[in-house]
């Protein structure tokens, strides 16, 4: 076998200039333009219509390659295109290779034909969708998400990059991933599938071996599985057939566990084609042992859905993953893996991979094998109609498998899902139950025949979604509350006060979500300082969601007092996200065992924009990612406070038993205690569990006291605070703040920074920031009380500079929600 690499250095340019520009692949034309110097930033002010008009032309990319003569005696040679990003013509010594029409895809074409000795020419046209897209939708109109370009459900290219309702119209293209050709003699291995069967202290792998094989010689298979210890088991199996079966035991196993219940061993699975000593073909593979299935069976409720590792039910805690940018290109390996840890930081054990986007990168799987994130993948569908002919159902077909095939041996892979957000649309969206008939019965036989049909063929071993969200398909109530998962947006788009959350006890909702703007810091990098009002021009063209300021400031009426500048209103913003979210995952915590899954809309952003994101496009943390730290804890106090009631729970989702003191303070608004209380607590393993019913109607008497004062909480263990909060009796804006005039001194160690803080009064939603610089503090949009110390650690690695502790102190910045506001 031989790889001849074609990556790295070509010429681009539009396809009727006669000036050439390097371009680079894996790349794209929006990045070479921009490294080029030729464009702008298309996410600057409003650049993305530049950036739209660009894209409406056809570009070519051509390079020479050299093939030595021993190269061109294997007896195949494969043209391997991981990655053609969508409607591409290749060409090889101008001669016509292959037309491709599907972004998702892997193709591979034998071109012994098309190559010679010497100095080889290779070119690949990528033509506009854009006109494709229009005259489909002109010919047959269907409908498709609100944001994005008519037509583009016709073209198999990630949907987001056609707009979306928090996404540029940027359909950037390029040859986006890898480019090589292989050469392969004798045999080649066609496709290795992985088995595991657990039993006590050992886990038995069946490892089928598919192989191609052209000729008559004998040819071996041999498996060498190397444990994290270093310890290698080999395997073989003589004279192939073309399908194989390699068995191996493997004893005293090491299991895989998601983040917060264990480790995450992996084992390296090579298998190794061979005649003789010469190796004919090799795949490698990192796998982890482990049962992972979602488990549906009747209760008392209706039906679970809860997904179960190695035997253990586990409560989802997560948020669902878009594309990182919409220039593919800049996402990189070490971008990835700062949000994989993000992720885990804050605690979560689950990540839903959104149907709009694309298939992730092979590191996007590897980073979740390492740190413990089940993935939940939905195939690349969302919130549109499709229309089914013969040839998009042989390409979506392929498109499956090929990804199927590429992502399932990985030990983070916990569920497909046919698509985002149709079977219930076919339920409940006025334009898809106007659209008739026929193109109904096309989803039936897309998501209800042909893709569980290639799931049940590639990769029968993991659990299959038909739809997010169902009740298991076929149009049965698919949003039911009681079955399957659910996606719930009365809080945001129903404009339902937070608290609504507490109606509902879905069996996991895989979407809700709160829309917030970014920090300052952010806007500043796509605004003029004129464009900086959520009103202006350019904010509203960074708001892909058309009523969203309008909700904003609604929620912002019902919960705070106007913020004083622009700076303050984007503050609000982050508050009121964080706030809402936390009600919905803390009340489905509470409710452990009935509700087994919480992934909110949404993880991170593609562009600098205003959306439903914890993360934003720079990787800042807004207040939603620091609270998610707090309410996906391991072990979580909570409050369900109604009037002057407060029920405090413990919901502990360890393997092990939790010991602790829940001790809680009743206080006025400059943090005098007004009456106290403790209570022992033990929380069995996996459980939720009310453990104090506080009731203060005898004490909170009339409106003024309800204004001014709140309720103070933390469970300690072996004295050690493992989660805490406070909670109002009022609205925020109803509350008498006083001024807490936090102080903050900040020391050095060798590792960071620790700012140290003071208030004379309650501070609720403390922002710590450092102008110039980005960092990362271990706890923000915090709440304190008078006379407590609150320590806040800043590893020196999360600093975006170096910088001295003077000018740490020069930059830092600190407010609470009583500088929201103008004083008068």
């Amino acid at each position: 076998m031989v790889t001849l690499d074609l990556n790295g250095i070509w010429q681009m340019k539009k396809k009727d200039d006669v000036e050439w520009t390097k371009g680079k692949v894996p790349g794209s034309v929006l990045t070479d333009l921009l490294h080029a110097g030729k464009i702008e930033d298309p996410f600057y002010r409003d650049n993305e219509d530049k950036a739209k008009e660009i894209l409406s032309h056809d570009y070519q990319y051509e390079r020479t390659f050299d093939v030595e003569g021993k190269i061109l005696e294997y007896d195949r040679l494969i043209l391997c295109c991981e990655g053609l990003d969508t409607f591409a013509e290749i060409r090889l010594n101008d001669q016509v290779v292959a037309r491709t029409d599907n972004m998702h895809r892997t193709y591979r074409f034998d071109i012994k034909e098309y190559l010679k000795e010497g100095s080889n020419d290779i070119q690949v046209t990528l033509y506009s969708p854009l006109d494709f897209i229009r005259q489909k939708h002109e010919e047959n109109p269907v409908y498709h998400a609100q944001g994005s370009m008519d037509g583009f459900p016709y073209i198999r290219k990630a949907h987001y990059m056609f707009g979306w309702d928090w996404g540029p119209q940027i359909p950037d293209a390029g040859i986006w991933r890898n480019i090589c050709i292989k050469g392969f003699n004798e045999a080649r291995l066609e496709d290795v599938y992985i088995t595991q069967t657990h039993a006590q202290k050992k886990v038995s792998l069946d490892i089928s071996v598919k192989v191609e094989q052209w000729n008559q010689k004998n040819i071996d298979a041999v498996v060498n599985v190397t444990a994290p210890d270093g310890q290698k088991i080999s395997a073989a199996i003589h004279r192939c057939r073309y399908e194989n079966h390699i068995p191996m035991d493997i004893n005293d196993p090491q299991l895989w566990w998601p983040n917060g219940y264990g480790q995450q061993p992996l084992y390296d699975v090579e298998v190794i084609l061979q005649n003789d000593d010469r190796v004919l073909d090799t795949k490698t593979f990192t796998i982890g042992l482990r049962t992972l299935t979602v488990k549906r069976e009747p209760d008392e409720w209706g039906e679970s859905f809860d997904i179960e590792i190695n035997g253990v039910r586990i409560f989802a805690m997560g948020a669902n993953y878009i594309p990182e940018d919409n220039l593919l290109p800049r996402c990189t390996s070490e971008k990835t893996e700062q949000l994989i840890k993000d992720c885990v930081e804050a605690n979560f054990n689950c990540i839903r991979v959104w149907g709009g986007g694309i298939y992730p990168e092979d590191y996007f799987f590897d980073l979740c094998d390492q740190y413990g994130l089940i993935v939940w993948q939905d195939l690349m569908f969302a919130c549109a109609i499709y229309d089914m002919t013969d040839e998009f159902a042989e390409n979506i077909k392929r498109e499956a498998e090929d990804n199927m095939k590429r992502i399932r041996h990985h030990a983070c892979l916990g569920l497909w899902c046919g698509n985002n957000e149709l079977e219930v649309a076919w339920v409940d969206w006025p334009s898809f139950k106007d659209a008739g008939a026929k193109l109904k019965t096309d989803y039936v036989k897309q998501f209800e025949i042909l893709l569980p049909q290639v799931a049940k063929e590639t990769d029968p071993n993991t659990f299959y979604w038909r739809s997010s969200p169902s009740s298991g398909g076929g149009f049965e109530d698919p949003n039911n509350e009681n079955v399957g998962d659910v996606h719930y947006w009365d809080v945001w788009h129903g404009l339902k006060p937070f608290t609504d959350y507490r109606h509902y006890y879905f069996r996991c909702c895989s979407e809700f979500g709160f829309q917030s703007f970014p920090c300052l810091k952010t806007v500043e990098s796509f605004t003029l300082p004129e464009d900086r009002n959520i009103f202006s021009y350019v904010m509203e063209k960074h708001q892909k969601n058309g009523t969203a300021n309008g909700k904003i400031l609604y929620y912002l009426s019902e919960n705070f007092k106007y913020p004083k500048d622009f700076d303050s209103m984007l503050y609000a913003s982050q508050i009121l996200q964080a706030e809402a979210i936390k009600y919905g995952v803390e009340h489905w915590r509470r409710n452990r065992g009935r509700c087994m899954g919480a992934l909110y809309w949404q993880l991170n952003d593609c562009w600098p924009v205003a959306s439903w994101s914890g993360i934003d496009s720079f990787g800042r943390w807004k207040a939603l990612h620091y609270f998610a730290k707090k309410f996906f804890a391991m072990t979580l106090l909570s409050v369900c406070e109604e009037g002057t009631r407060a029920d405090l729970y413990v919901t502990n989702d360890k393997r092990e038993q939790v010991n602790g003191k829940i001790v809680w303070y009743l206080r006025d608004n400059s943090s005098k205690i007004i009456s106290q209380g403790s209570k022992d607590v033990t929380i069995e393993p996996l459980s939720a569990v009310l453990c104090e019913q506080l009731d203060f109607s005898d004490m909170l008497t009339e409106n003024k006291l309800l204004r001014s004062t709140y309720l103070e909480y933390s469970l300690l263990s072996d004295d050690h605070c493992i989660s805490s909060g406070t909670v109002l009796f009022t609205k925020a804006k109803h509350f008498e703040f006083v001024d807490p005039e936090i102080q903050a001194d900040i020391k050095e160690s060798d590792n960071g920074f620790k700012v140290i803080l003071q208030a004379k009064a309650f501070a609720k939603y403390i922002e710590l920031d450092t102008e110039d610089v980005d960092c990362k503090f271990d706890d923000n949009y915090f709440d304190m009380s008078a006379g407590t110390t609150k320590e806040i650690e800043i590893k020196k690695e999360s600093l975006s500079a170096d910088i001295s502790l003077d000018e740490l102190k020069a930059k830092i910045k600190v407010r609470s929600i009583f500088d929201m506001t103008e004083k008068m």
